[in-house]
């Protein structure tokens, strides 16, 4: 597992927050088909919430790029975009080895290429080559609207159905 930033450790669990709701959580011993059902119910939902926020601020890093905004703060919305996405893919992560997904380890490299993609953005808008950050920008979001739309639908499905 890649090393998580330390200040995003607590906010990489927010998908797992209500997991142990039973009659003896200290164990894990008696839970329910509806806590099951339940935690499936909000973890596809705190995950949907979460990419949107994660496509908000690529949106808004793509459009701050393009315009060719301050770069004190194209680089704010960088580190946000970063930490938010690190702490992200750490919770989905989570949830995919709690249900013992089959499509762990492909889909945990999209989110290491994702990663690498928007440090090297960072490299990039260090560096004062505008015009290769819009280009990558705007393909990392392409990136991302794809992951969501194809491995994290396979990954929602299946919690949806309980598997």
């Amino acid at each position: 597992m890649r090393p998580i930033n330390p200040r995003n450790r607590a906010a990489a669990f927010s998908l797992c927050g209500n997991l142990l709701v039973s009659d003896d959580a200290a164990y894990g011993k008696g839970l329910k088909m509806s806590a099951i059902s339940e935690f499936n119910a909000a973890a596809n939902a705190d995950t949907e919430s979460e990419h949107q926020v994660q496509l908000g601020l690529l949106q808004n890093l793509c459009d701050s790029i393009q315009e060719r905004s301050d770069p004190a703060s194209i680089a704010k919305i960088l580190d946000e975009l970063i930490d938010y996405s690190e702490a992200h893919f750490v919770s989905e992560e989570l949830l995919m080895r709690m249900k013992s997904y089959d499509d762990y380890e492909d889909h945990v490299a999209d989110h290491e290429q994702m990663l690498e993609a928007l440090r090297g953005i960072a490299a990039i808008h260090t560096e004062d080559h505008s015009s290769l950050a819009v280009a990558a920008t705007t393909e990392a979001l392409a990136f991302i609207r794809k992951h969501i739309a194809t491995r994290d639908q396979r990954f929602s499905d299946m919690v949806q159905k309980g598997l």
